[in-house]
């Protein structure tokens, strides 16, 4: 009877384990494609940003005290159009950042704008490393607005662009999304 007891207990907990197999072993692990480790491309102010640097894997963390890691402005301030966004993020103590911004340059839900610089009318892309701005993309680049709802106050988009450092080596980054709320 004792026998039978522990027979069955063993057989209950073991179940799991054999009702638990698959001949599918990637269905339960993480993708390994970078960019299906992204956040989604949401349109409802989900408070995401994501990207690749050179094909690696940037999102947003919170890592203790101090900065804020999302920012997301769009304001009219002195007869302009203002939008801003950055991400960061710390790494072994180091602070890195992507932003993406207008400069007097008013944005449209569908409208693309070249990544050109820092100039009246234009929009930009940046690095950032170790708490300054390193690197402005004046080589190539893209931002295009997907969502604009100027009620509810959230942008979303997509960018793409590229740091040409002052070695001459080029910073790829890549399949950058958004979705977020902004502050006027």
């Amino acid at each position: 009877m004792s026998r039978t007891i522990l027979s069955m207990t063993l057989i209950l907990f073991a179940m799991p384990l054999f009702l638990g197999c698959s001949n599918d072993d990637n269905k339960n692990q993480r993708s390994q494609n970078p960019v299906d480790q992204l956040p989604p491309a949401t349109q409802t102010g989900e408070e995401t940003f994501g990207c690749l640097i050179d094909g690696m894997v940037f999102i947003p963390v919170q890592s203790g005290f101090g900065v804020t890691i999302l920012q997301c402005v769009y304001q009219y301030v002195d007869g302009g159009y203002y939008f801003g966004l950055k991400g960061s993020k710390e790494i072994d103590a180091i602070y890195y950042a992507i932003a993406i911004g207008t400069n007097r340059l008013e944005i449209q839900q569908g409208g693309v704008y070249n990544l050109t610089g820092y100039l009246e009318g234009s929009a930009l892309g940046s690095w950032w490393f170790d708490n300054e701005l390193r690197y402005i993309s004046t080589h190539s680049g893209e931002l295009k607005i997907t969502y604009l709802d100027q009620t509810r106050q959230i942008v979303s988009g997509t960018f793409w662009f590229d740091i040409l450092l002052p070695n001459g080596e080029i910073v790829e980054i890549r399949e950058g999304r958004f979705d977020m709320p902004y502050t006027i």
